[in-house]
């Protein structure tokens, strides 16, 4: 039984891990799970790592804790110089924050300081349908995950939302193979010109889905066309790469795979490998210009903190070291072959889907009519469970389909993982799928 003073997430008990290293986490018991999501899609360089560990040590002896405000550091400035050549945008400044939620809400004010510091008193951000950008009141206002929201909604102000490119529920399905993207834009500037050109500052999108839509990828016509669409009405271009950044989907950042210099980037889960909450909020040197010119008016008591850039640092260099984001690419290919095969035969699989070692499959009724199960059936909390049982630890999401019904797995193991790991993820997880689906008769 866990304490009865911990307000935990969700109800129930929870299993109590011991240690873990690598892919592999360990239970107070001894039983050994392969952490097939990354915690919560965060690992990247495993779990364990005595060399990160030793790098935040290192700097807390030194010194733990200075101003951001009043205050720079060595280690801070040295991180910033060693991650701005991997960034896909223009002169990038970076702003250190805690994690995913403050770096977005730092990146949307961000843009309503560059606005205003132009002269123009722009107010609304458009987000995607079935999007999600975090859990505070800025960053869930522009997120479109509809049971995230509900209970919030009279808190959920400036947002607008507009189509997302989730090809297996195509919002568009006349325009395949090609045009898809072109519909996207299309829609984004309907919603740009209903609110009023002048309003919009931004547009804020994952350039591959996360946990909302699972690993969904965009048509390659997809952000061509949506950015020509921003750019032409001043509106700034927010590439969301918490879950996909720092080698998720096989590159350094997901905008990578698609030639997207955004203006504003995210990042976080990924950043610190889980080791330090850090979270980063980059804009381009054209952006910080006029944000410097004017002033930005904001900041956390733990932005541009010192063991966060040290153990950021860290994990960059073993990410570079060890040529782990070459890994994702070739693992996430290996992954993703694994799970077609061991997948062929279980019933209730409608798409397989993803990049890198960012891997999603969405579980359907009917495989036809690509029907989603009712959400009151709990079937993906019931596969989670099978899952664990077959020792492969998944991550699970809902309400992809409308906002409500839609099942999910998704797979984001540390970029550490081996070729057995792999093969033994695809194994257990395909046993634990057809566990459930097959008891439920398809």
């Amino acid at each position: 039984m866990g304490s009865r003073h911990v307000f935990s997430r969700g109800g129930g008990d929870r299993v109590r891990i011991d240690h873990g290293e690598g892919a592999v986490l360990v239970d107070v018991e001894g039983r050994r799970y392969l952490d097939a999501a990354g915690g919560a899609v965060v690992v990247g360089v495993g779990h364990g790592v005595d060399e990160v560990v030793q790098a935040a040590a290192a700097q807390a002896s030194r010194v733990a804790y200075v101003h951001g405000s009043a205050f720079s550091s060595e280690v801070l400035e040295e991180y910033a110089d060693a991650l701005a050549p991997l960034l896909p945008l223009e002169d990038p400044r970076i702003y250190p924050v805690s994690g995913g939620s403050e770096a977005v809400e730092s990146a949307l004010k961000m843009v309503r300081a560059y606005h205003l510091a132009r002269g123009e008193d722009r107010d609304v951000v458009i987000g995607r349908r079935g999007s999600y950008h975090g859990n505070s009141r800025g960053a869930l206002s522009v997120s479109g995950r509809a049971g995230l929201r509900a209970p919030y909604l009279p808190w959920l102000t400036g947002a607008e939302h507009t189509t997302t490119p989730y090809e297996y529920r195509c919002a568009f399905p006349d325009t395949h193979p090609h045009g898809c993207g072109v519909r996207h834009a299309e829609a984004l500037e309907e919603t740009i010109e209903r609110v009023g050109p002048g309003r919009v500052a931004a547009f804020v999108a994952e350039p591959v889905a996360g946990a909302g839509l699972g690993a969904c990828v965009p048509p390659d016509d997809y952000w061509p066309a949506v950015t020509e669409v921003c750019r032409r009405h001043g509106v700034l271009v927010v590439a969301d790469e918490v879950m996909t950044g720092f080698g998720r989907t096989g590159r350094w950042f997901a905008s990578e795979h698609f030639g997207l210099r955004p203006d504003v980037l995210t990042a976080g889960k990924g950043t610190a490998s889980g080791y330090w909450p850090l979270g980063l909020a980059v804009v381009s040197g054209p952006v910080h210009e006029v944000l410097a010119r004017a002033g930005f008016v904001h900041g956390f008591t733990y932005s541009h903190h010192v063991v966060g850039a040290a153990t950021g640092l860290a994990v960059l260099r073993i990410l570079q070291r060890d040529g782990l984001v070459e890994a994702s690419a070739r693992q996430g290919a290996r992954l993703h072959d694994a799970l077609h095969r061991h997948l062929a035969r279980v019933p209730g699989i409608g798409d397989v889907r993803g990049r890198g070692l960012l891997q999603a499959v969405e579980l359907v009724a009917d495989e036809g009519t690509r029907a989603p199960h009712p959400r009151a059936q709990r079937l993906v909390e019931r596969v989670t469970e099978a899952c664990r049982e077959q020792g492969v630890i998944v991550y699970p999401s809902t309400g992809c389909a409308d906002g409500t019904n839609g099942d999910l797995l998704l797979l984001g193991p540390p970029l550490v993982v081996s070729d057995d790991e792999v093969d033994q993820i695809a194994a257990g997880a395909a046993r634990g799928i057809h566990q459930v689906l097959g008891s439920a008769g398809g």
